[in-house]
């Protein structure tokens, strides 16, 4: 078997776990799968080991800082227990 039929096989039982391991949709599972693999195999290869995107720079040179949210957030509810009215 080789390794393009082998990654079929693999998107092939990924996209029928997917969908709840339906009968009787194996082809359509395997064309999927076909498809994926092909669109794969097409894609530029990515390095193993990004460095990450580079920072922005504005055009006078300077690096854009990212402003801090000025949104307030709720305090967290309380878990203990209300009190009963007497």
């Amino acid at each position: 078997m080789s390794t393009d039929d082998k990654r079929i096989r693999e998107f092939a039982y990924q996209i029928w776990e997917s969908e709840g391991k339906p009968a009787g949709q194996e082809e359509r599972h395997w064309e999927m799968a076909r498809k994926l693999a092909e669109a794969e195999a097409l894609a530029p290869s990515k390095p193993a080991k990004a460095a990450g995107k580079p920072a922005a720079v504005k055009a006078d040179g300077i690096k854009p800082v990212a402003a801090k949210s000025t949104t307030a957030k709720a305090p967290p509810k309380s878990t203990a227990p209300k009190a009963k009215p007497a």
